[in-house]
């Protein structure tokens, strides 16, 4: 089971990113997939997981109508769309796949594997 976060980047405050996370060694449409965020001294934050079925999603209420999550199984990928970015949003960024529950969990610890994560800076 691998995952692969990329897409990070240095990005001014109210512009957009999108991350992608591919997977491998196991389907996207079985397991869910989360994404998380964590800066020094800080726990990691989840911000939005997707369903590994129908899509549905859940989302951190601090991104709420900023980000939005989505897939595409064909590809095994699954995205973070960034949009509105502020310099709160900074951190690594990682995409992990957690057991298909529903909804799919917001705790890091539910969690079974975990990409390297990819380096979000959002500064003027």
């Amino acid at each position: 089971v691998q995952l692969q976060a990329s897409g990070g980047g240095l990005v001014t405050p109210g512009g957009s990113l999108r991350l992608s996370c591919v997977v491998s060694g196991f389907s996207s449409n079985l397991y869910s997939v989360g994404w998380f965020r964590q800066v020094p001294g800080k726990e990691r934050e989840g911000v939005s997981c997707i369903n590994s079925d129908d899509r549905s999603f859940v989302i951190s209420d601090s991104v709420k109508g900023r980000f939005s999550i989505s897939k595409e199984d064909y590809v095994n990928t699954v995205y973070l769309q960034m949009n509105n970015l502020k310099p709160e949003d900074a951190g690594v960024y990682f995409c992990a796949r957690s057991p298909p529950w529903r909804p799919c969990p917001m705790q890091a610890s539910s969690y079974q594997y975990w990409g390297q994560g990819t380096l979000v800076t959002v500064s003027s």
